[in-house]
């Protein structure tokens, strides 16, 4: 059992990354994404690369099923059980509507209000029970939810992060009566101060559960039908990996899994090659997802809106995506202006070029049209070759003739409008958030990313762009990669002078605990075991908090007390480097303890992916005329995987590989390095 397999599901396609320990080797697999069920690509992307599912060691699994039942409404029936008076709070929200500025707005919230019901019970914020929780209408209600029809139900009390004993007794009552497993109560999910917050992330984690623990059950028994007896895990939203009964019980935590696990490739990738600072750049067939990565560590967002009025608050990396993948619609508006995006043709259809019934133009499309991508090398094995004339004539009759422009003019349209959209998203995550692009380097994967390389070094300033070995596969190989974490939250809401330390202590070593026993219970070996612990802090009177990590010695598993000296000296850094200055007589508060259980999995030697031998000439296989600019290039066409370490190629030069396509255009050099990844710089910007 020496193979490990990464497999990440796209909106177009389910991408797979083999590695085999023993002797080095990797394997990478590209088939199309099934829908509804994308169970179906994802056993099809593993049996095309492995016969013996007993080798198997360990399948991790990024998936979108959370995301996209999110996204498109599709998840199970639900209902809530909840405080009297609290009814509401899912629909009232922050009281935001979905345009800011518009004079209407609807929001129909994932719970709709006759399934939302109210019980005798009530928490103050100090803790302090004031009305008992009434149990016969806690089983009540529970059973009127079961005969509207309700798979989950969410148990939603007052408070409850700051004692939890209603609640609980509430979700043992119904758990004793419901019929499956899937009932959330929002201390169990969420301890942590805010109510909607809280509310939200409760309920939407019981809308996943019936539809991805399901997914993750048939996956399961197909696998162990196959013969495979190692260990099967999920990544999570925060970068690191859980085993899937974790994943079952908290399906809120895999939403933007499949991102996640790209952006922890890159970071490896990345540092391994001597680049600590990088923006990343995920090209899919519906979305382009952007992340930075700066001194080595990926940024953390402790809540994210999935959509308007869709709140998560669970750690997740922080990336911003637009719809401009390949899949990508191009149109014309009203007023005659280009746009792309967001609808995707998907997977199915899919482009105009893939002959599957779609008429409209997208980027894949344009990309075809100029000549960028080989029709009779179509990447993902399905498809024998792809019908330019077709592509040409949806261009010319959405675009073209709309605009005035020949078929190139429109398609170098379609790309340089699909561009700048990408480099408005770089410029997000970098400029406006005080980093400057040009420290950084650009990371092009997913299935186009790498086409687009030179132009958005040249819209955004980056000086050069790492390619890696397997840039389609890049979130299958993250998969590979990421560690096990377990992530724990309880809010503590105390003025640091009133601060109980030893209570404190006590929380710390409980979340210490039951995050070291999740590891024990995994079958993975770990390299080390680390555990992070951080604060949300503010002074009085501010609403919003800022991070202040703390150095906590653990030491044979026992948390070692903090005094309230190191804490308020941890807060005056933080808060110091923040915002530049500290408040004179600010009295401190202590919002929230977050805790963060890690165990390091071993890493895979990079170098085991770089190219053995061969020859710039030998890996030289064509010619093909491609557009660039204004002008037809005659372009070398290169064997990407062939080329060996080393090897420089000026643009314009084209790498082809099964998993994508990489440009390089007029005015760059690429170099190959010692772990197959390709530098894409200037001409004489090396030197």
């Amino acid at each position: 059992m020496s193979r490990m397999i990464g497999v990440d599901v796209g909106g177009t396609f389910t991408d797979v990354f083999v590695l085999d320990e023993a002797s080095g080797l990797a394997e990478v697999a590209k088939v199309s994404t099934t829908r509804p069920d994308q169970s179906g690509g994802f056993l099809e992307g593993i049996t095309q690369q492995v016969d013996d599912l007993s080798s198997v060691a360990v399948v991790v699994h990024g998936t979108t099923a959370g995301t996209n039942a999110l996204l498109e409404r599709k998840g199970a029936k639900i209902g809530v059980i909840t405080t009297e008076g609290l009814r509401d709070v899912l629909e009232m929200r922050r009281r935001d509507r979905p345009r800011t500025w518009g004079l209407r707005g609807d929001f129909d919230p994932v719970v709709p209000r006759d399934l939302r019901l109210e019980v005798p019970e009530r928490t103050l914020a100090d803790g302090t029970v004031r009305t008992a929780v009434d149990l016969d209408a806690v089983r009540a209600a529970a059973e009127a939810l079961l005969g509207k029809g309700c798979q989950a139900v969410a148990i939603l009390f007052a408070n409850a992060y700051a004692n939890p004993e209603n609640e609980q007794k509430a979700v043992a009552a119904v758990r004793k009566l419901w019929p499956n497993p899937h009932v959330s109560g929002s201390s169990e999910i969420l301890p942590e101060i805010r109510e909607f917050e809280r509310f939200s992330t409760t309920a939407l984690n019981a809308y996943l559960q019936p539809e991805v623990s399901g997914y993750i059950n048939r996956l399961d028994s197909a696998l162990s039908e196959g013969g495979f007896g190692g260990e099967f895990m999920i990544v999570q939203s925060n970068g690191g990996v859980m085993g899937t009964e974790t994943a079952c019980r908290l399906p809120v935590r895999t939403a933007l899994s499949g991102p996640a696990a790209g952006v922890i490739a890159a970071g490896h990738i990345a540092r391994t090659a001597g680049f600590d600072n990088v923006i990343t750049g995920d090209m899919g067939g519906t979305s382009f997802d952007v992340a930075l990565i700066s001194d080595g560590k990926s940024m953390l967002s402790p809540q994210t809106s999935i959509d308007f009025g869709m709140v998560v608050r669970t750690p997740m990396i922080e990336i911003t995506t637009i719809g401009a993948g390949g899949g990508s619609i191009a149109w014309v508006d009203k007023g005659g202006l280009l746009n792309i995006g967001p609808e995707s043709a998907g997977s199915m259809p899919g482009p105009v070029a893939y002959g599957q019934g779609n008429t409209r133009p997208t980027v894949t499309d344009a990309n075809v049209v100029l000549g960028r991508i080989d029709p009779d090398s179509p990447i993902g094995g399905t498809l024998d070759r792809l019908d330019v004339q077709a592509a040409a004539e949806a261009i010319d009759t959405h675009v073209g003739a709309k605009l005035g422009l020949t078929t190139t003019e429109a398609a170098e349209a379609i790309l340089r409008v699909a561009n700048s959209r990408m480099a408005g998203a770089i410029r997000l995550v970098s400029i406006e958030r005080g980093f400057d692009p040009k420290r950084f380097a650009f990371m092009p994967f997913g299935g186009g990313g790498a086409l687009h390389t030179g132009a958005i070094l040249g819209e955004v300033g980056i000086g050069r762009a790492v390619v890696p070995r397997y840039p389609g596969v890049t979130s299958a190989m993250g998969c590979v990669i990421a560690d096990m974490r377990q992530d724990f939250v309880q809010t503590i809401n105390t003025l640091t002078t009133a601060l109980d330390v030893g209570a404190l202590a006590a929380v710390m070593q409980r979340h210490v605990d039951d995050g070291l026993a999740l590891l024990d219970a995994a079958q993975s070996r770990f390299d080390a075991r680390e555990t992070v612990f951080e604060f949300d802090m503010a002074y009085v009177g501010q609403t919003h908090t800022v991070s202040v990590p703390v150095d906590v010695a653990v030491r044979r598993n026992r948390v070692q007390a903090l005094t309230i000296s190191d804490i308020e000296k941890a807060f005056d850094a933080a808060y110091h480097a923040t915002y530049g200055r500290l408040l004179n007589n600010g009295v401190r508060r202590v919002m929230n303890l977050r805790s963060a259980v890690i165990g390091r999995r071993p890493k895979f030697d990079l170098t085991a992916l770089a190219p053995r031998g061969g020859s710039v000439d030998s890996a030289r296989t064509d010619t093909r005329r491609v557009h660039f600019g204004e002008a037809w290039h005659e372009t070398a066409i290169f064997d990407r995987l062939a080329l060996p370490v080393g090897a420089e190629i000026s643009g314009p030069a084209i790498l082809v590989q099964p998993d994508t396509t990489v440009l390089i255009d007029p005015g760059l050099t690429g170099r190959v390095d010692a772990f197959g990844n390709t530098i894409i710089e200037a001409d004489g910007a090396q030197a």
